[in-house]
C-alpha cells in the first residue's frame, strides 16, 4: 500500500498573492478544511507545504501556502499533485476503497477466469468505471456496481467480478 494518498491536483494559479487552484480528487471536498500541511508532488520531488488558508470556488479548492507569496512561485506548482499521509485519510465506510489500493489488483470472473489487472478507475458521476487490462494490453471496462463487482480482497490482491451478459 502507498504511504500517501492523492487528494487533489494543482491546475492553475489564482490571484496575485500566490494562491493555487486545485481540482479535488476526493469525494468530500470539505476534507481540505482539516488540513494544516500537505505534500506537493511533481515528477521530481515531494515537498511538505504549510497551508495558510483554504477557500472554495465552484467545484475547486483555492489554497494559499505560507511558503508561496507570488504568482510566479505558485506557477511552479502547476500540474503537481497534493498528497496526505495515509494516517490523515478520511475513514472509509464498509465496501469503500481508496483508488490507489485498487490499482494493480488482479480481476477474476466469478468462474475463475483471469481478466487482467486494474489499470485505472474513472468516476462518471453515476458510478465508477474500472479499467482492466490483460497482458496483451486488451482493455475491459467494468462498471463499479454491486451486480458486477462481487468481492474486493486487498489481502489477496484480487477482485472477483460477475460478467453480466453484453458486458464484454
Amino acid at each position: 500500500m502507498q504511504k500517501r494518498l492523492e487528494i487533489g491536483q494543482i491546475i492553475n494559479t489564482f490571484g496575485i498573492k500566490g494562491e493555487v487552484k486545485v481540482f479535488p480528487l476526493t469525494d468530500d471536498i470539505k476534507r481540505f478544511d482539516d488540513l494544516e500541511t500537505v505534500y506537493v508532488k511533481n515528477k521530481k520531488e515531494s515537498q511538505l507545504y504549510n497551508i495558510e488558508s483554504i477557500k472554495y470556488h465552484k467545484n475547486f479548492v483555492l489554497i494559499k501556502f505560507k511558503e508561496i507569496n507570488t504568482v510566479e512561485q505558485a506557477e511552479t506548482l502547476r500540474n503537481s499533485y497534493l498528497e496526505v499521509d495515509r494516517a490523515q485519510a478520511i475513514p472509509l465506510n464498509e465496501g469503500e476503497y481508496f483508488i490507489a489500493d485498487l490499482i494493480g489488483l488482479e480481476v477474476y470472473s466469478d468462474e475463475g477466469k483471469l481478466i487482467g489487472k486494474v489499470d485505472d478507475i474513472y468516476n462518471t458521476g453515476a458510478n465508477d468505471i474500472y479499467v482492466v487490462k490483460d497482458d496483451l494490453g486488451k482493455q475491459t471496462l467494468l462498471p463499479g456496481i454491486k451486480d458486477v463487482i462481487k468481492n474486493v480482497d486487498l489481502e489477496k490482491g484480487q477482485i472477483i467480478v460477475h460478467l453480466i451478459p453484453g458486458l464484454i
